[in-house]
């Protein structure tokens, strides 16, 4: 029945996304609202924020080994799908990538860096000197916003029910939206050590889902990479696993120079089949799971 809910979520969700609908973002800064102020000091303590996050995660953990226990888990299956419907989800990425590829087909690198500018971390912003730093910024935050949005919650759902999923969507949150910057680092090295499995196994599933024989080059390098990063892990085997030099952009602009019009929309296509043909590798490992009664 997991594998039935979490398809149902995923292909609602999707809808919603195109849509710009119902962003769970909106609803974490809500519920932080209340520590916007602190006591001087203080600014750097995490408990309160993991226990906003900790305390609802436990109470989901409680009722679902509640209601398994009387024999109504099946009352559980219709709150899950509208509570992975809430945590999954990356809307508002789809204007500025159709406005950013307009751009880019163009020319207009500056008009192409006004429409995504406002969706790339606070950090990157000032990174993008030339138009293939820009391109590349954009490229790893999107692919690290699905890999959150999606595969991140698709991963712990799977492993640890809904309370896990509920909890690192929460801890992705915290670092992402906590009033207090000085403890958002700290939440930052938690949601890197909650991505640590899964990226990797998302950077597996890359040369299965595209080229086997690039990412086995390239991409495979980063499975033993223990202290590389989230981004570093899914650009490096998305890299490797990407034919037509889709993530990189300089040697694209070398080979071929009268098609670097079109290679915006074209990378960024490239990026979403790929992450596309993954998600339905991991629903085919969730079935084989299903059937072989391991889920």
């Amino acid at each position: 029945m997991a594998l039935v809910v979490f398809l149902l979520a995923y292909l609602t969700r999707r809808r919603l996304d195109a849509a710009n609908a119902w962003s769970g973002d909106s609803l974490w800064r809500t519920a932080f609202r209340g520590h916007s102020k602190t006591a001087a000091g203080q600014e750097a303590v995490k408990w309160k924020g993991l226990l906003l996050v900790a305390a609802p995660a436990l109470l989901i953990a409680i009722a679902e080994w509640y209601l398994t226990d009387i024999g109504w888990r099946m009352a559980a299956y219709p709150l899950e799908f509208v509570l992975l419907v809430l945590l999954m989800g990356v809307p508002g990425w789809r204007s500025p990538l159709e406005a950013y590829s307009s751009s880019w087909a163009r020319g207009d690198m500056q008009a192409a860096w006004h429409h995504i500018k406002d969706c790339l971390p606070a950090r990157d912003r000032g990174a993008a000197a030339s138009p293939d730093e820009m391109h590349l910024i954009l490229s790893r935050t999107l692919m690290v916003d699905i890999f959150e949005r999606f595969f991140l919650i698709a991963f712990w759902y799977v492993v640890g029910g809904p309370a896990a999923a509920f909890f690192v969507r929460g801890v992705i949150a915290l670092r992402d939206h906590w009033p207090q910057p000085a403890a958002r680092p700290g939440f930052s090295a938690l949601a890197e050590l909650l991505n640590w499995i899964p990226s990797r196994l998302l950077s597996f599933t890359f040369g299965v889902a595209g080229d086997l024989a690039g990412w086995m080059s390239e991409g495979r390098r980063v499975l033993a990479g223990v202290t590389l990063k989230t981004d570093q892990v899914l650009m490096t085997a998305a890299n490797g696993a990407l034919t037509g030099y889709a993530l990189d952009p300089g040697r694209f602009s070398q080979i071929h120079p009268d098609e670097w019009a079109d290679y915006g929309r074209r990378s960024l296509d490239a990026i979403r089949d790929l992450l596309n043909r993954s998600m339905l590798v991991w629903i085919c490992v969730l079935a084989l799971l299903v059937i072989a009664g391991v889920k």
